[in-house]
């Protein structure tokens, strides 16, 4: 902008110094000419009236170079010129102010040169006895005036050039000064000109206007990283390139494999910003995953990691918004992953508690239909028959501990409102053990218990069915000769239960699953220990319906210790 600025004003400058030149030697020209040409006058007055007095002595006596005097007759004959010899000048009859001067008396004309080098003014007085008295005087054209003048006005052209070059310079910076020391970030506080006024207020509106869009951005950026930060699930924003352009603390996690609360997490996750996704995760079915959402929309695998399972749900964002159509230009990709562990467990668990319920109800229902078809085709002698019906009788029996404990799984499940109540849980704990002797006696194992009274608020039924189920399989799988020692113990805001054997134990490896349903860690003495199977599946839903926890320390060939905590509020 400085350099137009400049160049205007330079070729103003230059272009009036030019005219203004123009102008006045034009002006001086037309002067000095008017001035000559009045002095011409008057020398003719004066020559005419020393002629008319002295006639051709005068002119042969007059020494005067300054002009031309030419004397006329009335036939148009020169008499006298003071230039060249009359007789061999030619008549002047058919001259303008000759003419002029027979005709009006006087007359002037003037006449260039055939160079148009000069010019010549002519001024003619008609004399009394009918001749004309004429005076001429030359004088130059502007062009050769110029040409006279060159050389100062080469030096006059150049300082003004140069004078002209400085000034619009200066003049260009001060101009432009005003609008470089504009403060864009505050347009309505700058003293500049009024011209840019309405410029610097439709700034100022856009500034206002464009605040608003980044503050609108930033909350909806904020509102996003807020719904992001927290998601369980993992999110992850790929470019078409696949570029990672936003990745969320979870699906970090996922990928880097790194505790999202540890120092170098944050690191690690703004790191992954802008890099190929190969960079983090190599994975051949995840990636090949991408692909396929790339080229039809939608894809969707499970994959296990850490002894978990997860689910991968990638989907391809469209250009044209159409998200999944295809044949519309991919702009990225969005990929969440959902850990669904506990989904395949509970899907597991239902096919295994189904195929358990099915076999345990099953087993039963045998022996009993076995049993009753025996004696119903009468092949059971007489002195048999007490036997095969107390088979079907104890058969019946776990057929509906069975169905008890089921009834009473279910009801666990569905979190059904049952009758609470304060349960002195010592007192529960001393009836049931009494009621144990029998069974513990019979397998050789002693049954102790030591604490104070301990009341707390609970469901009875679900307190009883808690330590009657530790206590029974403590006596189940203990030795021979083994012990049980229940404690009851209690402080300021809880209390426990332990339950501690010296039996057989439990292998590391299934301690994870005891307490699942129909689980036994030996399998070929199901027969041999009875029960349902249920009874530690039962232990852990009442314990949690309750609010308690359960801690579990085994050694095999030492023994069990199962402790639950309850809150005493």
């Amino acid at each position: 902008m400085t350099k137009k600025i400049f160049r205007s004003i330079f070729i103003v400058a230059i272009t009036i110094l030019l005219a203004c030149l123009v102008l006045i030697i034009g002006v001086l020209y037309d002067y000095f000419r008017a001035v000559q040409k009045n002095q011409l006058k008057t020398e003719l007055y004066l020559a005419s009236e020393a002629v008319e007095n002295s006639g051709l002595d005068y002119l042969t006596g007059l020494d005067d170079d300054s002009c031309r005097l030419t004397w006329v007759s009335v036939d148009g004959s020169v008499l006298y010129d003071s230039e060249n010899s009359a007789e061999l000048m030619e008549n002047h009859a058919d001259r303008e102010e000759i003419k002029e001067a027979f005709q009006s008396g006087f007359g002037e004309s003037s006449r260039y040169s055939s160079t148009l080098t000069q010019q010549t003014l002519y001024c003619a007085k008609l004399l009394s006895d009918g001749s004309v008295l004429r005076v001429s005087v030359s004088h130059a054209t502007i062009p050769i005036l110029l040409f006279g003048m060159l050389q100062p006005l080469v030096v006059i052209f150049v300082l003004a050039l140069i004078l002209s070059a400085v000034l619009a310079h200066r003049l260009s910076e001060k101009i432009v000064e005003p609008l470089n020391s504009i403060d864009l970030e505050k347009p309505l506080e700058n003293n500049t000109y009024d011209e840019l006024s309405p410029v610097l207020t439709h700034i100022e509106r856009q500034h206002r206007q464009i605040a608003k869009q980044m503050h609108e951005l930033d909350r909806s950026r904020c509102e996003f990283e807020a719904v992001t930060q927290n998601m369980n699930e993992g999110l992850v924003l790929l470019s078409s390139k696949s570029e990672i352009l936003s990745i969320n603390p979870s699906a970090a996690s996922f990928f880097l494999n790194v505790n999202p609360s540890s120092a170098e997490f944050f690191e690690k996750e703004q790191g992954c910003i802008g890099k190929d996704f190969l960079s983090i995760d190599r994975s051949r079915e995840i990636n090949k995953a991408l692909d396929v959402a790339l080229e039809k929309g939608r894809s969707e695998i499970r994959i296990s990691r850490s002894g978990r399972e997860y689910q991968l749900n990638a989907s391809r964002i469209d250009a044209s918004g159409n998200n999944g159509t295809a044949g519309s230009s991919a702009a990225g990709i969005v990929l969440l992953i959902f850990d669904v562990t506990d989904k395949v467990f509970a899907e597991r668990n239902r096919k295994e508690f189904t195929a358990n319920v099915s076999h345990e109800l099953k087993t039963p229902l045998q022996a009993i239909m076995g049993s009753a078809e025996l004696i119903e085709n009468g092949l059971v002698k007489k002195e048999d028959m007490p036997r095969f019906i107390g088979h079907i009788r104890s058969e019946a029996q776990r057929l509906v501990a069975l169905i008890d404990d089921i009834i009473r799984l279910s009801q666990l499940d569905e979190n059904v409102e049952l009758q609470k109540e304060n349960v002195n849980i010592y007192e529960l704990s001393s009836s049931i053990i009494d009621s144990m002797k029998n069974v513990s006696e019979s397998k050789n194992v002693s049954i102790s218990l030591e604490g104070t009274d301990v009341i707390i608020p609970g469901v009875r039924q679900l307190f009883y069915e808690i330590i009657y189920n530790l206590c029974d399989n403590a006596i189940k799988y203990n030795v021979d000769g083994g012990k049980v020692a229940v404690k009851i113990e209690s402080n300021d805001s809880m209390a426990s239960i332990t339950v501690e054997d010296t039996g057989i134990g439990i292998p590391p490896e299934h301690q994870p699953r005891i307490f699942e349903r129909f689980y036994r860690v030996d399998k070929s003495h199901s027969k041999e220990t009875g029960g349902t199977g249920l009874g530690l599946s039962i232990v852990k839903h009442s314990v949690s319906y309750l609010g308690g926890r359960i801690e579990l320390h085994s050694e095999v060939g030492v023994g069990t210790k199962i402790t639950v905590y309850f809150p005493k509020q």
